[in-house]
């Protein structure tokens, strides 16, 4: 693969860097820290831990450099002298998000006038996305696949580094697609060779997973396990070509999306092929979650330990009747992207698919893949139309889990120890313990008891530095779909 790419993605990352540097480096960034002390107590807070437990009221959170040094009840907590004291009444404080399927880019916007057959094209949103991720509560993620893979690497490093905001990134590597891809910004595999190849490329390069896509073929897709696996890397799909049984069966470590991206079911579907047309929707619409090939697919997917990634926010934003966005979205969106979303919004509302339906399915598949026993991350997937945006996608996926039938505490579980877990970094983020990184939201309200309260982000601790959620959604008005 020639280099090129990695030229072209330090240029995307420079303007961005050099805004920030401009009229004093570093010291720009300092306006979006409301907290940063060696020593913090978070007096009085109600503590979400992320286990699943239940909540602990009137707690005193201490952190001390960048680690969580205890967690008391208020009224026996020691709080060092030297301690920035928070009185934080009516609070909540929970684990960073662990997002599992957030990218770092967005569908180009066109301000509705793309015409019919243009092919569909992603930009980066290397600025706006890693400030609304943090400021929505995300602390980790993984970007679960990349159009622009050097940038995301590029970011990673200027984050890390302290010259951009943003959370702790896992770079996943380019699409791993077959041909037949819907956007030039993917390249197509040429046979199990190139995906042995692409692998051992990009894990030179330093990703640190894989995302299998829509037409992938069954060899391509078991060298891209073996390859990966050599690497210690793991691998995760959005399929189609390829079922979840045959996956499994291949060694995939996650599949992303659920029921609505398994084409099994379909009895038309043909080896290594993407069904055209509705069928696939409509054999989902109609399947039977109770019948025992439904249950044997699941079943084979815990026993293989592959994980399911769920993203309820892009196939909300495809079903009629559903609560239009927020204005906080809405707001964040460039002029053309939201004409984009209103005009497909407008679609939608009057559409006659099987939308409702599958949705529903997806809601169940994922409670019935739980308590089967398997592992359920969560993410939000920033593309559709448009209007599913970092940050505040993460917080819709969390309750969107609750509506699906998870107790707050589960949807949160989710959303925060299981990635942690997945990643392999589980001791040291995904819950709040004494010991683990001081990564720790600050919100108003009990989302334990009202989950909506999830959105109510004052404060999000990474690494023990306190960001202002409000400031950091302020600075990237207007910017979704352009940077």
């Amino acid at each position: 693969m020639p280099k090129l790419g990695k030229a072209m993605g330090i240029a995307v990352l420079s303007a961005g860097a050099l805004w920030a540097q401009g009229r004093g480096g570093a010291n720009v960034l300092q306006q979006y820290i409301s907290v940063n002390a060696p020593v913090v107590a978070l007096e009085h807070v109600t503590v979400i831990d992320g286990t699943g437990a239940a909540a602990r009221r009137d707690q005193t959170v201490i952190l001390a450099q960048g680690r969580i040094q205890a967690i008391t009840p208020a009224n026996a907590a020691r709080v060092p002298p030297d301690a920035k004291v928070m009185d934080l009444t009516g609070d909540s404080v929970f684990p960073g998000l662990v997002g599992m399927h957030d990218h770092m880019f967005y569908p180009a916007p066109s301000g509705g006038a793309r015409a019919p057959g243009t092919p569909a094209l992603y930009n980066e949103m290397g600025f706006s996305f890693p400030r609304l991720y943090l400021a929505g509560g995300v602390t980790t993620l993984r970007t679960t696949g990349t159009v622009m893979p050097y940038t995301d690497l590029e970011l990673k490093k200027a984050i890390d580094s302290g010259r951009m905001i943003g959370p702790h990134m896992y770079v996943t590597g380019p699409y791993l697609e077959g041909a037949g891809a819907y956007t030039p910004n993917m390249h197509e595999l040429t046979g199990p060779d190139d995906a042995t190849r692409t692998v051992n490329y990009w894990a030179a390069e330093g990703v640190t997973s894989y995302k299998a896509y829509m037409h992938i073929t069954h060899a391509e897709l078991a060298a891209a396990i073996q390859a990966a696996h050599a690497h210690g890397l793991k691998i995760t799909g959005h399929l189609c070509s390829i079922g979840f049984r045959e996956a499994a069966d291949l060694g995939i470590d996650d599949l992303e999306h659920g029921i609505e991206a398994d084409t099994e079911f379909d009895t038309g579907k043909q080896q290594d092929a993407c069904p055209a047309g509705p069928q696939t929707s409509e054999t989902l619409a109609h399947l039977e979650l109770n019948s025992s090939a439904f249950k044997a697919m699941i079943a084979d997917l815990v026993q293989h330990h592959v994980a399911v990634t769920s993203t309820l926010p892009v196939f909300e934003i495809s079903v009629p009747g559903r609560p239009t966005l927020q204005p906080r979205v809405l707001d964040a969106l460039s002029a053309p992207a939201r004409t984009d979303y209103l005009m497909g919004r407008d679609r939608i509302a009057t559409s006659k698919g099987a939308q409702t339906e599958i949705f529903e399915k997806e809601k169940q598949f994922e409670r019935a893949f739980v308590a089967a026993g398997g592992t359920l991350l969560a993410g939000l997937d920033p593309t559709g139309y448009g209007g599913v945006l970092a940050g505040y996608g993460d917080q819709r996926e969390v309750e969107l889990l609750v509506e699906a039938g998870f107790t707050p505490l589960e949807a949160l579980h989710i959303a925060t120890q299981n990635g942690a877990d997945f990643l392999g970094i589980g001791g040291q983020i995904g819950t709040l313990a004494a010991g683990k990184a001081a990564d720790v939201v600050v919100v108003k309200g009990d989302p334990s008891e009202r989950i909506a309260d999830i959105e109510n982000v004052q404060i999000v601790f990474k690494d023990g530095v306190g960001y202002d959620s409000a400031k950091l959604a302020a600075s990237v008005a207007g910017a979704v779909g352009l940077h």
